[in-house]
């Protein structure tokens, strides 16, 4: 693939940002240009030939950046590749089993026609932002449940998928 790779994110607490930059260096590795960027800093998607879009899950919902981002630029995802994740999960059950989209993804996904969508294990720990994930981490059930393993490991498949040529 020659034309860049998007790789998009909204997060509120750095966790999904981190698990983007995970996922840019490894499809660069890959061969492919990348750049990664906060979804809401997004404009134009012309110079993509691909996208991966990613979004922290609060209360079940997609973060707000990745939402609005997948609204504004329907149209141009409908017409690219694009790939889907979701972090969140407070627990191991993310490495343990595939779990379903969000409600709001999975409505993303059927406007969009993405070539795939994983939930990956989130992060909250820290001086963290917002009232209930201060409540989450005071009350002893936040913690990073990242497997960047299993990040790596989808990442090249994308890579992979995007070095196949179409037809």
């Amino acid at each position: 693939m020659k034309e860049k790779v998007l790789v998009a994110y909204g997060s509120t607490n750095g966790s999904t940002a981190e698990i983007a930059d995970y996922v840019g260096e490894v499809l660069a590795e890959e061969g492919l240009a990348v750049d990664v960027r906060s979804a809401s800093d997004v404009t134009d998607l012309a110079s993509y030939g691909a996208v991966v879009l990613g979004g922290g899950l609060y209360g079940g919902r997609w973060h707000r950046d990745t939402r609005r981002f997948a609204r504004r630029h329907r149209n141009a995802l409908a017409e690219r590749p694009v790939w889907l994740f979701s972090s969140g999960p407070l627990d191991p059950s993310a490495s343990e089993r595939d779990i379903p989209p969000a409600p709001g993804v999975q409505r993303v996904m059927n406007r969009i026609g993405p070539r795939g969508h994983l939930t990956f294990g989130g992060r909250l720990e820290g001086d963290v932002k917002g009232r209930i994930a201060r409540m989450i981490v005071n009350s002893g059930k936040g913690g990073d449940y990242r497997d960047f393993e299993q990040i790596g490991t989808w990442a090249t498949m994308v890579a992979r998928d995007l070095a196949v040529p179409e037809g």
